[in-house]
């Protein structure tokens, strides 16, 4: 098969990895990291944009290296060729390569914050602050005076109050995935975590999902398969996505 794979530049490492021990041959194009602080409408626009560019007529199937994402991925529709996407909420899954795996853990560690090379070298910032960025357009970069004279002393004390909650982080986990060219990345997260005076872990990730859809291995448990002129819809259950006609 020939495919065409967009995917978040947060697994530039991963992908390239993966996709160079494919059997197929894998095209890929990577957006970048700070669409997701573009809203669900933002990301949804890029990665319509991003599906109209693909030449249908040279490829098998459209990958897509994203998961739910708060939403981003919903309404996109699959035109000529089907569009293949992982059954997952957001990137972190995918690092860790198990839905399952990835709740467990979020359960037991409140206030957890997770680093990967793509967090850290692609923007290791929450958000990204771009100029039509949800938070740059609420203000998050405006000090406090700026923003009481922006949308006066009462909202600006509730906005702070919510942005500030961002930052509220107990635990930075790196999540290692074999593929690091040493420890400068984890030592750079294990220096964030002891600047904030948070606790820090290293827990090992896995590269099974992102292996699974470079090879073509779409089992139903994992994967949507977007079947030509259907759409990707929230089904809001264990599933995460489902398509529409």
């Amino acid at each position: 098969m020939r495919l065409k794979l967009i995917a978040c530049e947060i697994f530039f490492r991963e992908i390239n990895f993966v996709v160079s021990f494919s059997p197929h041959a894998v095209d890929v194009e990577f957006l970048g990291k700070g669409l997701h602080d573009l809203g669900k409408d933002g990301m949804f626009n890029n990665l319509s944009a991003a599906l109209e560019r693909v030449e249908s007529d040279k490829y098998d199937a459209v990958l897509l290296g994203y998961g739910l994402c708060n939403g981003g991925v919903v309404g996109l529709r699959a035109k000529k060729i089907p569009i293949v996407i992982p059954r997952v909420h957001d990137c972190i899954t995918l690092f860790m390569g198990d839905r399952k795996k990835y709740a467990e853990y979020f359960a037991k560690n409140e206030g957890v914050y997770f680093q990967t090379t793509g967090w850290i070298e692609r923007g290791g910032e929450l958000t990204q602050k771009t100029p039509d960025s949800i938070t740059t357009k609420l203000g998050v970069n405006l000090s406090k005076n700026e923003l009481i004279e922006r949308y006066g002393k009462k909202n600006a004390e509730f906005l702070r109050q919510k942005l500030d909650g961002l930052k509220h982080y107990s635990k930075i986990t790196f999540i290692e995935m074999g593929i690091e060219p040493d420890d400068s990345f984890e030592n750079i997260a294990k220096l964030d975590a002891q600047k904030k005076q948070i606790m820090f872990e290293k827990i090992k990730g896995d590269l099974i999902l992102l292996k699974n859809l470079v090879n073509g291995n779409w089992n139903k448990e994992d994967f949507l398969i977007i079947k030509p002129n259907a759409k990707i819809i929230h089904s809001y259950n264990e599933n995460i996505i489902e398509t529409q006609e």
